[in-house]
C-alpha cells in the first residue's frame, strides 16, 4: 500500500470500530465524526497528506521490499543524509502542529525502527520474537500504520509492585498461554491518541522487579485497536467544540489520553516480541537505542514548539508595545537562548553520530539526554513568561460570539485594541497565548512536558548513573598530581 493519504487514514480509523468510551458513553458510528476526535483526526490526516507533496521529497523513501514510497519516519539511518532526512521529516510535522502533538506517528515509528534494526536482541532466547519484530515493522511501514502505546501500570498503590497489589489483575498481566497466543487481563496507562490509531504497542513496563512473581507482567506485543476484549477509557476531551478563534490549539491538536483495559485479550504469538525476560525488557530501550531515536524525534519536536512559543511571545510584546522595556526583552531573550540551546543539542547529537552495533547511524545520546532532562524543567519557566507578559490581557478575553454581536463589538473595538493591532487581531493573539499557558489544553501540555519521559527525578538519576564522569575525575586527579609535583620542586 505504501504511504496513505489523509482520506485513507480517516477511512481506516472509521472501519476499526474500536471499543472507546468518552464521558460515560461508548463511541458509536464513525469516530471521525465524534466531537472528541474529529478535529485532531483531521489534523493528523493533513500530516499524512504532506507525505504526498512533490515539493517535499524528503517525506518518503523507497521501500526496500516493495519499491514503493514509504514514510521517512520508518527510515533506518545508515548515513548522515539519512539522519538529515529523518530530521526534516520530523520537523515538517512538528512545525505544522506547532509542536503541540507529542505523539504523532513518527514518535513510535522511531522506536519501532530501532527495535526492528536490533531485532536479534529480542531473539536471544527465542528466535521467533526477533522474526516477529522484523515482520511487524515491515507491516507497519508498508501499510503506513498509526500507533499508540502504553507502558505504565495503574497508580493504585505505588509503594507496592504490580504483583503485590490487592488484586493481581489491576496491572495488565498474563492469564495463560495457549496454542494461539497470550491471554492478557488488567489495565495499562497512558495511551495517547488511543482512539485515533490503527494499533497499540504494549511496551515493556519499565523498572520491572527481578522476581518470579513479576514475570506475568513482563511482555511486549502489538495488536489492532479493535481486538476483542480491548477497551479504551478516555479522559474528558479538551476540545470543547468551540471555534478556532476561541480555542485555536485545543480545537486542532487535542490528542486524547486513555486507560487501556484488557479483558482476557488474546495476543497471537506472531505479535509477541518479548516474554517473561525481565532483564531483556528492562534494558530494551537502551540496548536497541530506541530511546536515542525517540529522544531525537522529541528534541526536534521541541525545537519546533519553542520556535512557535518565541513567535507568539514576541508578537504579543510588539502588539501591546511592551517590547521596548528591558525586563520584557530579557525574558524573551531567555526564550531565544532556550531555542538556540535546543538547536545546539540537536546539532551536536547528529555531528557526533556513530554507527551502532545494529548498523544504524545513531545520534550521540549525551546531548539528547541533557535536552530531555532540561526541557521539562524549562517548560514551566516558559509558561511563566507568558503569564508575566500577558498579565490581565490573558483574562479579559471575549469570545468570537462577542465580536459578532453589533451591540458589544464597538466596545471591544475601542477598549481591547492594541498599539499595533485592532481589537479582533489582539484578542485572537491573546486567546492563542491563553490556550498555550492557561486553558485545559495548555495545562495538559505543561504536565505532559514535565513527565514526557517519566519521573524527572528518576531521569536525572539515570543520567547521573549512565554518564561517563570518570574522565573528568581523572582530569582533576591529574591536576592535583601536578600540584603535588610543583610543591615538591619548590621544596
Amino acid at each position: 500500500m505504501a504511504i496513505r493519504t489523509g482520506a485513507q487514514y480517516i477511512a481506516a480509523i472509521d472501519r476499526m470500530k474500536a471499543n472507546i468510551w468518552v464521558e460515560g458513553k461508548k463511541v458509536e458510528g464513525k469516530i471521525s465524526e465524534h466531537p472528541a476526535f474529529r478535529n485532531v483526526i483531521r489534523t493528523q490526516a493533513k500530516l499524512y497528506d504532506m507525505q504526498h507533496d512533490p515539493a517535499k521529497p524528503y517525506m518518503t523513501y523507497r521501500s526496500p521490499s516493495s519499491g514503493e514510497p514509504v514514510s521517512a519516519s520508518f527510515l533506518a539511518p545508515k548515513t548522515k543524509e539519512d539522519l538529515e532526512q529523518r530530521r526534516l521529516f520530523i520537523y515538517e510535522w512538528a512545525k505544522y502542529t506547532c509542536g503541540m502533538m507529542g505523539r504523532t506517528p513518527d514518535y513510535l515509528n522511531a522506536a519501532l525502527m530501532a527495535f526492528a534494526s536490533a531485532a536479534d536482541y529480542f531473539g536471544q532466547k527465542e528466535r521467533r520474537f526477533a522474526d516477529n519484530v522484523r515482520a511487524y515493522y515491515e507491516h507497519c511501514r508498508e501499510n503506513d500504520l498509526c500507533l499508540t502505546h502504553t507502558l505504565i501500570h495503574p497508580q493504585v498503590n505505588r509503594s507496592k509492585s504490580a504483583a503485590q497489589q490487592a488484586d493481581p489483575y489491576i496491572a495488565a498481566r498474563i492469564v495463560k498461554k495457549t496454542a494461539d497466543g497470550l491471554v492478557i487481563r488488567g489495565a495499562r496507562l497512558l495511551a495517547t491518541q488511543a482512539g485515533i490509531t490503527d494499533e497499540i504497542l504494549v511496551f515493556p513496563s519499565t523498572l520491572l522487579k527481578s522476581s518470579e512473581e513479576d514475570r506475568p507482567y513482563v511482555f511486549a506485543f502489538a495488536i489492532p485497536n479493535d481486538t476483542p476484549g480491548l477497551t479504551f477509557l478516555c479522559r474528558e476531551s479538551l476540545d470543547y467544540g468551540k471555534s478556532r478563534f476561541d480555542h485555536p490549539l485545543g480545537s486542532r491538536f487535542e490528542e486524547m489520553d486513555a486507560v487501556v483495559v484488557f479483558e482476557d485479550v488474546l495476543v497471537p504469538w506472531e505479535r509477541v516480541f518479548a516474554l517473561e525476560d525481565i532483564e531483556l525488557c528492562n534494558n530494551a530501550y537502551r540496548e536497541t537505542n530506541a530511546v536515542v531515536h525517540m529522544t531525537h524525534q522529541v528534541v526536534i519536536k521541541n525545537v519546533a514548539k519553542t520556535e512557535f512559543l518565541l513567535g507568539v511571545l514576541t508578537h504579543m510584546a510588539e502588539t501591546i508595545a511592551v517590547d521596548r522595556y528591558l525586563h520584557v526583552r530579557e525574558r524573551i531573550a531567555e526564550v531565544i537562548i532556550a531555542l538556540e540551546t535546543l538547536k545546539a543539542f540537536l546539532v551536536a547529537s547528529e555531528a557526533n553520530a556513530k554507527v551502532d552495533r545494529w548498523g544504524n547511524l545513531t545520534p550521540d545520546f549525551a546531548p539528547l539526554n541533557a535536552a530531555r532532562n532540561w526541557y521539562p524543567r524549562l517548560y514551566g519557566r516558559l509558561m511563566e513568561t507568558f503569564h508575566q507578559l500577558g498579565a490581565s490581557g490573558l483574562i479579559t478575553l471575549p469570545t468570537e460570539a462577542d465580536f459578532r454581536n453589533p451591540q458589544v463589538r464597538p466596545h471591544l473595538d475601542k477598549y481591547l485594541q492594541g498599539a499595533n493591532a485592532d481589537a479582533y487581531e489582539r484578542v485572537q493573539l491573546f486567546r492563542l497565548a491563553w490556550d498555550i499557558c492557561m486553558s485545559g489544553f495548555g495545562m495538559r501540555q505543561v504536565l505532559y512536558e514535565r513527565f514526557f519521559f517519566g519521573d524527572p527525578v528518576r531521569m536525572a538519576e539515570a543520567l547521573y548513573l549512565g554518564y561517563d564522569k570518570q574522565v573528568y575525575i581523572d582530569q582533576v586527579k591529574e591536576f592535583l598530581a601536578r600540584l603535588r609535583e610543583d610543591e615538591e620542586v619548590r621544596a
